[in-house]
């Protein structure tokens, strides 16, 4: 065969190749099943004893899907650092953990439009001894030490409020910040209100969540499902969704056990947060 030929049939073969190339909707609606990956961090994503998967966005990724066609889960469990790196390396085709949208992520990975917004508080020994309430409490102090879940937004919120990496402990999940504050390793912990105060009932007489964290209103998180790049026409599937459910009276009753309510839907977009 002439090479001019045979680089026309290669390319002619490659083409057809791509053309007929089974996207990941395409594959989940034709099986029925999705993979989801989470980190134990309740109440957004976790495990129960009995070895069932939950969560905030668990739940709400079984009935989106569903509306879908796709009718199986199979949770995949991943340290928190390690849950953009595993949705590109296909180790799971969405991210089901409540992660919040950032500028830094939105470079990596696709999001829905965001299902909660949330703030911050701190976890702390009981009687908050430090009297911390704010990154600027734990600045003022050298000696203060704060548990921050590695990879998450509350790093880059108290490097940007001056607190130096040698009063941050970084560590893998929400039981070691716990940890951390019950052995007295750390003075405090921070992140979501809810998952702080899920640490203090699980921590006993010792822990206390605060009520009064002063904190940027700019640092409102905002929790979304996460897709790779190339998955748009899945992520869009989904957003469709959920624009019609999201505040709905399934909705509502679906996240209430897990301390949800009208208080933390947003009518943001994706869009809307990239654009701050």
């Amino acid at each position: 065969m002439p090479a001019a030929v045979a680089l026309i049939a290669a390319a002619a073969i490659g083409i057809t190749t791509t053309a007929s190339a089974e996207t990941t909707l395409e594959r989940v609606q034709r099986t029925g099943e999705i993979r989801i990956g989470y980190a134990n961090e309740a109440p957004f994503a976790y495990t129960l004893p009995s070895g069932v998967v939950t969560g905030e966005s668990p739940e709400i990724s079984k009935v989106v899907f569903e509306k879908i066609g796709v009718t199986k889960i199979d949770a995949v469990l991943t340290e928190w650092g390690g849950l953009i790196p595993g949705l590109l390396a296909g180790r799971f085709d969405v991210i089901a953990a409540g992660m919040y949208v950032t500028p830094e992520r939105l470079t990596q990975v696709l999001f829905t439009d965001p299902h909660y917004q949330i703030g911050d508080t701190l976890l702390v020994a009981k009687g908050n001894p430090k009297k911390l309430n704010s990154y600027a409490s734990i600045l003022k102090d050298s000696k203060v030490k704060l548990a921050i879940m590695s990879g998450t937004a509350e790093y880059a919120y108290a490097r940007d409020a001056g607190i130096p990496d040698s009063q941050i402990m970084q560590v893998p999940n929400t039981i070691s910040q716990l940890q951390a504050v019950r052995t007295g390793r750390a003075h405090a912990a921070v992140g979501t209100q809810l998952t702080m105060k899920d640490l203090a009932k699980k921590g006993g007489k010792r822990v206390e969540a605060i009520t009064d964290f002063v904190d940027d209103p700019a640092h409102t998180g905002y929790g979304a499902l996460a897709f790779r790049q190339d998955d748009q026409d899945l992520r869009d599937a989904v957003n469709t969704v959920l624009k019609t459910w999201l505040g709905s009276e399934e909705h509502m009753k679906l996240v209430a056990p897990f301390g949800f309510d009208k208080s933390n839907l947003t009518t943001k977009t994706v869009q809307d947060i990239a654009q701050q």
